[in-house]
């Protein structure tokens, strides 16, 4: 079965499994965020492993579910957890998800992480709006023929990250008590952390925080017409700005730590839209 019809082929099974409950809005939780979707209401909850192509997810925090619900009143698609090109996917299958997304009539996509911060002033804890990011996870999911039926050959990625919902963010922050920060994201293939000499060379290229997620995913969302918002949680300080070693269980209960924060941001976000 060629890639398309297996995106549509899910598609349809989400439709069937939901009913009319499908949403023009979605968010993709990371790493330890997955509490988030206790601002779901009426929940019609879906496995991944329930879904035809869908990826299995095997990472710690990152729980495998479709839900749609509603957010502050709003109907919401949540993908509660996501698969990384680090377990052996290709740019694909890590997108697979998002074409799903696109095919159901999402048009707004929020996308989550925790990330690592490069920029020194980003504690953990803190939250980054995403305003641009940088691609270094060594391949592209657009690469290879075009099928002008998801988008077009050459997309245009000068507003990646929607202007217009990074506004709404900040006055969503502000609504909560959260500060929203803004910053440039670093997608690295992983799975081992940066070393010092990398996140010095990210500095200096202008990240301000760096994960192994969401680039792949927003590229995907761009080529199918959707405006992206991306919000990472900043849940470590990346090798070498601090002393010490990184640790993933550190990653999930730090983003654990500042789960009603990040509810509240989400719930003030999704009102506004």
């Amino acid at each position: 079965m060629r890639y398309y019809e297996q995106v549509e082929q899910a598609a349809a099974t989400v439709r069937r499994r939901v009913g009319a409950r499908t949403s023009r809005l979605a968010l993709v939780l990371g790493s330890g965020l997955g509490g988030a979707r206790e601002a779901l209401s009426d929940g019609i909850v879906v496995p991944y492993a329930e879904l035809p192509g869908w990826p299995a997810v095997g990472v710690q925090g990152h729980e495998g579910l479709l839900i749609v619900g509603d957010i502050s009143g709003c109907p919401t698609v949540v993908l509660s957890g996501r698969c990384h090109a680090y377990e052996g996917h290709d740019f694909r299958t890590v997108t697979f998800a998002i074409r799903v997304l696109g095919l159901l009539g999402v048009r707004t996509l929020v996308l989550t992480n925790a990330a690592g911060a490069v920029n020194p002033r980003f504690l953990p804890g803190t939250f980054m709006a995403i305003d641009d990011h940088l691609n270094f996870m060594g391949g592209n999911p657009l690469v290879g023929d075009n099928d002008e039926r998801f988008g077009p050959r050459f997309p245009d990625m000068v507003n990646a990250y929607s202007e217009g919902l990074r506004q709404v963010a900040d006055e969503a922050g502000r609504a909560a008590g959260v500060v929203l920060e803004h910053g440039v994201y670093a997608g690295m293939l992983g799975p081992s952390y940066e070393t010092p000499a990398e996140i010095r060379f990210l500095r200096i290229a202008g990240a301000d925080a760096v994960g192994m997620s969401t680039v792949a995913e927003a590229i995907v969302a761009r080529h199918m017409g959707l405006d992206v918002l991306g919000i990472s949680c900043i849940t470590n300080l990346a090798a070498g700005v601090r002393p010490g070693p990184i640790d993933h269980r550190d990653v999930i209960e730090n983003g654990r730590r500042v789960q009603r924060h990040f509810v509240a941001l989400i719930e003030n976000i999704v009102h506004r839209l």
